[in-house]
């Protein structure tokens, strides 16, 4: 199992980037979660099998269709196996 934390910057907010990697994420089984960050940044959490947070930090480096990713930076952290299910914070 594996668990990563993600940082996308680029055109990332105000296109539907957290609702597009939450269904991403839930295709690929992940728990975790999606926010954005107050400097423009979306930040998201993903725990699950190897390959499946690897195909998803894959989809990460290019996002939805109106996304423009810049820059992809991957923080590999110990697995937890806290988290239920996958879900968009509001913070």
């Amino acid at each position: 199992m594996k668990r990563v934390r993600v940082f996308v910057q680029g055109r990332v907010q105000g296109v539907f980037f957290r609702a597009h990697t939450h269904r991403a994420a839930l295709g690929f089984h992940l728990h975790g979660w999606v926010r954005n960050l107050p400097d423009g940044r979306v930040e998201a959490l993903f725990e699950g099998k190897q390959h499946d947070v690897e195909a998803m930090v894959d989809w990460c480096r290019r996002g939805p269709s109106h996304a423009v990713v810049e820059q992809l930076t991957v923080l590999d952290e110990p697995y937890s196996g806290e988290f239920a299910d996958f879900i968009i914070r509001y913070e």
